[in-house]
């Protein structure tokens, strides 16, 4: 297993990528500029967007849904989206657009440091819009703007989202298992510490601090049940924030990974007959926030208890391999809720039961899901409804 080390922000600035040398200055050895040629690029701004490849079965173990491309300035723009052009990219190569109108538009909507690259440098969530300038269908966070009624602003609602991923060698073999075999059973690995139960760590630590470094509302991360697989949490955040927040958490453990040589995968069932990934969402309003805000609580599991399968159809490719009724899952053609149960569809946490308001857990999520699916059939069926 290769040793991997760790970097502050700051180094990641002076040296450029992990473990890399930054590149060398214009006008320096090997390079050559025109006096006066062009304004002296400053700030370079990563466009992250989501493809339309969801399904394909070419993506199989290694799902991606994030693509990206570096557009430099050449003034250093701040954190305001608006500050940011429109750009376009081939919409034949990502699953959405033919090849004689291929061009699709990417609308920047949240811009952070890029904690990589370092100042002034910055991460650009976008919008895919197509050459019409109405939102691509594969925009899912215009559906979501779509379900932010006057009801549900007033409702103020909040979302944690805890993603759950599995680290795998370029083989495809989950990270730290033997070549030949299998480790031990589960039971040593979650929140464990240790070389011996714990793989992986160095990836970890660096993304959380990245996504500190960023801005992310990352509230915390742990190693998970199978050896391998770890999670991080983002949230409480409203929903376009939490979900804009979490592909931005996302693309920087991708991206990371190719730093320390590590294949990062949301397939929700890696292994079969070893726990699944999920992205168990936290929810909450405002009613359900104040005293007495359980019957707020359980009134909204109802109502999810008749959109079940609809929350289903959009909650993750291949979750039925996931929901199965074991390893800490609901069965996935049944909807139940419970105290502290983590075989539920819904739990509702011991603490929240103890104080009498709070928030509701959803554990169906795949770890692959679309956090603004999640976050506009949640406000749909709770509020909208």
């Amino acid at each position: 297993m290769a040793t991997m080390m760790m970097m502050k922000p700051a180094q990641l600035a002076q040296r450029g990528a992990f473990g890399r040398a930054a590149a060398p200055a214009a006008g320096g050895r090997g390079l050559s500029v025109r006096a006066n040629a062009a304004p002296k690029l400053v700030q370079k701004a990563e466009y992250i967007w989501t493809d339309g490849q969801e399904g394909e079965p070419h993506k199989g173990l290694l799902f991606n849904e994030l693509r990206s491309k570096t557009k430099t300035f050449a003034k250093e723009n701040g954190l305001d989206a608006s500050e940011y052009p429109d750009w376009s990219y081939d919409g034949s190569s990502t699953n959405q657009a033919e090849g004689d109108n291929s061009d699709c538009i990417i609308r920047p909507v949240r811009v952070v440091p890029d904690p990589i690259r370092g100042a002034p440098h910055v991460l650009v969530m976008c919008e895919v819009f197509g050459p019409d300038g109405q939102p691509h269908p594969s925009n899912t966070r215009a559906k979501l703007r779509e379900q932010l009624t006057p009801k549900a602003l007033e409702q103020d609602c909040w979302f944690g989202f805890e993603q759950e991923y599995t680290m795998l060698a370029r083989s495809g073999r989950p990270y730290g298992w033997p070549e030949n075999g299998f480790p031990a059973p589960q039971g040593p690995y979650y929140c464990a510490v240790g070389s011996e139960s714990v793989y992986g760590r160095p990836l970890v630590e660096a993304h959380l601090e990245a996504c500190m470094a960023a801005g992310i509302n990352i509230s915390g991360c742990n190693a998970e049940v199978m050896p391998g697989q770890w999670e991080f949490q983002v949230g409480p955040s409203g929903p376009l924030d939490v979900g804009d927040e979490v592909h931005l958490a996302r693309y920087l453990l991708h991206r990371l990974g190719e730093d320390f040589g590590i294949v990062v995968t949301f397939e929700p069932k890696p292994m079969v007959d070893w726990n699944g990934a999920g992205a168990h969402t936290n929810f909450s309003t405002k009613d359900m926030r104040q005293p007495g805000g359980m019957d707020a609580i359980l009134a909204s599991i109802e109502k999810l208890s008749k959109t079940h399968v609809e929350h289903i159809s959009q909650y993750g490719l291949n979750n039925d391999q996931r929901l199965t009724g074991k390893f800490e899952t609901s069965d996935i053609d049944t909807f139940k809720f419970g105290i502290a149960d983590r075989g539920s569809s819904i739990r509702i946490p011991l603490p929240v039961q103890l104080k009498g308001y709070g928030y509701l857990e959803d554990r169906r999520p795949s770890a692959n899901v679309d956090p603004y699916n999640v976050a506009r059939l949640l406000i749909k069926s709770t509020i909208n409804m």
